[in-house]
């Protein structure tokens, strides 16, 4: 029997915020993957080791988490006052698919930092010293995000010492600001309301705070799912039995949302919508040994990505999180006291984290401009990943 060859893709392994993934040049993919469709994921499913029944990604460049079995492809944009589009897609582990559903706000740090260093910015708007405000077509949502990009001597400066909790080296600050960021059709909230009621039959009935910025998010709160809302990821990540709770509520949740029809639909849209439980602020500490006092938080909140409890916090549950601090009476807002606020900071199993965002009525539904944070990225390894040949 005859085998064919691996083959060789150039790529780039990067750290955006909490997040890592490979990064790719649309251009640089094999011809049949520079179009959307079963290719192009079979490739990425090899690419990061998936589907993984072991769970490790020992034979694939993903990391066996959420936060680092991630994929992104990079062009130039062909969208007015745009400098490139960026398209994610999040691998599962132990399943043959790759979720197109949603954005990655942490690996968004990562994406202005390529495409300046691969040649998708005009040079023009680079300075050779200062910030080079880069413009990303953000395609799987449709939205406009700019990261603030450092810039010494000409090059991205990757160096420096902002410090960001659930990372552990300091690097440069990449400030990024996520423009209008809720759902483009209709209010923030689908149903209107900034609490509804969820009725999960066999589990129970909940409060829940339904909000489409950043990405589709139900909140909910802690004590109401039987928690303080300052676990750590073993305390739900050991527990099957609240994972599948969990996945459970996350299901009706994306059925009342309107984004999938059918409870049955989620177990294929496992990136959207994020499930995350809410407290008022209290002392912990985090997963890192690090002392968190209620006074230097505004709340907590403890957010699931894939199926697990996340390590830190998702960039996109952040924005979730600003946006609904921002309006009065969401369970996020009253979490952190209550009232007119146009920034938090929440607690989260790594450490803090602070939010920015301002919300105004118009006309009966909430609007936001703009979500600002900041996160930093880093080039881990750049050249070529191999795979073998797909027919």
């Amino acid at each position: 029997m005859t085998f064919k060859p691996q083959i060789k893709v150039p790529a780039t392994y990067m750290r955006g915020g909490t997040s890592k993934g490979v990064f790719f040049k649309v251009d640089d993919l094999p011809e049949k993957a520079k179009v959307a469709g079963q290719f192009r994921d079979q490739l990425l499913l090899r690419v990061i080791g998936s589907p993984d029944p072991y769970a490790k990604h020992t034979d694939g460049m993903g990391g066996a988490t959420s936060s680092t079995s991630k994929t992104v492809l990079l062009s130039k944009s062909d969208k007015p006052d745009h400098d490139v589009n960026y398209l994610f897609g999040q691998v599962a582990i132990d399943k043959p698919f790759v979720d197109w559903s949603g954005n990655c706000g942490n690996l968004t740090a990562a994406v202005g930092s390529f495409a300046i260093s691969n040649g998708l910015v005009d040079a023009s708007r680079i300075p050779q010293n200062g910030i080079a405000v880069v413009r990303i077509w953000q395609a799987n949502i449709n939205k406009t995000i700019i990261a603030n990009v450092p810039i010494t001597n000409g090059e991205v400066q990757e160096t420096g010492d902002f410090e960001l909790d659930g990372v552990t080296f300091p690097a440069a600050e990449v400030k990024i600001e996520f423009v209008d960021p809720a759902d483009g059709e209709g209010d923030i909230f689908p149903s209107g309301n900034v609490v509804d009621q969820l009725e999960v039959p066999g589990i129970g009935s909940f409060k829940v705070t339904m909000i489409n910025a950043g990405i589709p998010t139900l909140f909910l709160n802690a004590d109401e799912l039987g928690y303080a809302g300052t676990e750590l990821q073993d305390a739900i990540n050991n527990d099957d039995a609240a994972l599948a709770k969990f996945e459970t509520i996350r299901a009706y949740g994306a059925v009342k949302m309107g984004l999938i029809a059918h409870i049955d639909e989620a177990a294929a849209r496992q990136h959207t919508p994020k499930i995350a439980f809410v407290s008022e602020p209290q002392n912990y500490v985090s997963s890192s040994g690090k002392q968190i006092t209620s006074v230097e938080i505004d709340l907590n909140v403890r957010a699931l990505s894939m199926g697990k409890l996340h390590h830190a916090m998702m960039g996109t549950a952040a924005v979730a999180i600003g946006t609904a601090a921002a309006i009065p009476g969401t369970l996020v807002n009253l979490a952190a006291g209550g009232g007119d606020r146009e920034a938090v900071v929440f607690g989260h199993p790594s450490g803090t984290l602070k939010v920015g965002a301002k919300a105004e009525n118009i006309q009966g539904q909430w609007a936001v401009d703009r979500v600002s944070m900041s996160r930093s990225a880093r080039v881990l390894m750049e050249g070529n990943v191999r795979i073998p040949s797909i027919d």
